[in-house]
């Protein structure tokens, strides 16, 4: 049988025309038509360029990407900002290289996205895990808080920068304004890997409280968008944010033309300047019209038996500093983990970004409508009709968070030898574990394996879930 191609594929995904609750923001070509960019689309090959003359250059930006940038930095209210093609990725890695001299020590969040952990390779760079709350009835992890930072600074005074994710894949958010406060009173640099958080600012802006402060507003030294993940440009694009006389920026400049693709693409510019065009034109519309989305959603699915959705601010039990265009549902109260609710969701149309545990993430964007929330609310009230009340058609099982037990951590591996997983205890880890998504790293490099990890990722591998680092032969790479 001829496997199918990538376009047929996504033609014919396209075709369907589901409900789209994952990345990328924009969820189609609607947005683009509604806000008077139709012609782009329909010169999208016409519009794959290089840096003819006019079309400026990424590395020495002086026209109409200087442009661009300008509006990203007005948007944000920050010195300067600078556009990325190869994703939130490629500006994490580079913060960090502009912060961190080779050699030295970065205090990092233990849930850090993978791209932070590549940074410490590349720039051979010592991690210090600052690790996060764990918000135990539903095994993920929560925020990092100001005191955990402040503990690990005073004993790591030699450490030259700290870097978080905020929000987290959940949409859980630390209190960027006190940890801003703790490091620089330690004097050293705050990097927010902000890629799931892109819209806080303008949320912000237009007047919801109910939101959590941007990195940018909190007192970040520098900040990394994904523009693709909730607003409206194309995969792949995303926007740093300069906001500090503490890193040089013509380092920084360096570092991005070390990471980034010498091609850079037009399309992926373009989309990011037209992001920055419907944010600047119509900012307060559409914000209200999302977060109007948000409520309705929130305020009707307290209604649905079985159903609890975390940090629901018509029915939360605790208070959770969260994004609430992550929808995060929890439909074990029913007898459906998320592996199962999501085959019911997608059997319906709709799409979701990340099922863990009894969790299921529905990340809402710039391009979700009304109808996409009602299209949500009739499917989990059919869904609930269907099992609510009845034996539990699936055992509900403990989510193992992966940060409940603190690995022992030893110097990172020189010599490296790739064995069986299930002959892992013991040893010690020399290339990352990570489940993907979310892409945060399960075990890391340096951290010694033992049988409760091993079982874990066993069973993550054995119900179908990607592990990163566990080759099809099951074996992992681990010090000699």
């Amino acid at each position: 049988m001829t496997a199918k191609s990538i376009v047929d594929f996504i033609c014919e995904h396209a075709d369907k025309k589901t409900v789209s609750f994952h990345m990328p923001g924009h969820k189609g070509s609607a947005i683009y038509k509604r806000f008077g960019y139709e012609y782009f689309l329909k010169k999208i090959p016409d519009n794959d360029i290089t840096e003819i003359p006019g079309a400026d250059n990424l590395f020495q930006t002086e026209g109409i990407i200087k442009t661009v940038q300008e509006k990203y930095a007005e948007l944000y209210k920050v010195k300067r900002s600078y556009l990325l093609i190869n994703g939130t990725s490629s500006g994490v890695i580079a913060a960090i290289m502009a912060s961190v001299p080779k050699g030295r020590k970065l205090i990092m969040a233990r849930n850090c996205h993978k791209s932070i952990y590549n940074a410490l390779v590349l720039a051979d760079i010592q991690p210090v895990y600052a690790y996060p709350e764990m918000i135990h009835e539903y095994g993920i992890s929560g925020e990092i808080t100001a005191e955990e930072i402040e503990k690990h600074l005073s004993e790591n005074p030699d450490a030259e920068a700290v870097i978080i994710p905020s929000p987290n894949y959940y949409g859980i958010c630390s209190d960027i304004e006190k940890i801003a406060e703790v490091v620089h009173r330690h004097n050293k640099i705050l990097i927010v890997d902000q890629a799931h958080g892109a819209h806080l600012k303008f949320f912000r802006d237009s007047g919801f409280s109910n939101m959590p402060i941007s990195a940018e507003a909190g007192g970040a030294d520098i900040s990394v968008n994904s523009i693709h993940k909730t607003l409206a440009s194309f995969t792949q694009s995303a926007v740093i944010n300069l906001n500090s006389e503490k890193v040089d920026r013509y380092t920084l400049e360096d570092k991005l033309q070390m990471i980034q693709s010498t091609s850079p693409s037009y399309l992926l510019m373009a989309s990011l300047d037209i992001n920055a065009n419907i944010i600047r034109d119509h900012k307060k519309t559409v914000f209200s019209e999302w977060h109007e989305n948000l409520m309705h959603f929130y305020s009707e699915a307290v209604n649905i038996k079985g159903l609890e959705v975390i940090g629901n601010p018509f029915a939360s039990k605790k208070e959770i500093r969260l994004d609430i265009t992550k929808i995060n549902l929890d439909m074990s109260g029913a007898g459906l983990d998320a592996a199962h609710l999501e085959e019911e969701l997608m059997s319906r149309g709709i799409f979701a970004e990340l099922t863990t545990g009894n969790i299921l993430m529905c990340m809402t964007g710039i391009g979700n409508t009304l109808s996409d929330m009602d299209k949500l609310l009739a499917a989990l009230k059919e869904i609930s009709a269907k099992y609510y009340g009845k034996p539990s058609a699936y055992k509900r099982e403990s989510v193992n968070a992966v940060f409940e037990e603190k690995l022992e951590l030893c110097e990172v591996p020189k010599e490296k030898t790739r064995i069986p997983l299930l002959n892992g205890a013991g040893r010690i880890c020399a290339s990352s574990i990570i489940p993907y998504p979310p892409g945060i790293p399960f075990v890391c490099p340096g951290e010694r394996l033992n049988e409760n990890v091993i079982e874990y990722i066993k069973k993550l591998r054995d119900s179908g879930e990607k592990v990163i680092g566990v080759n099809e032969d099951g074996e992992i790479t681990v010090g000699k």
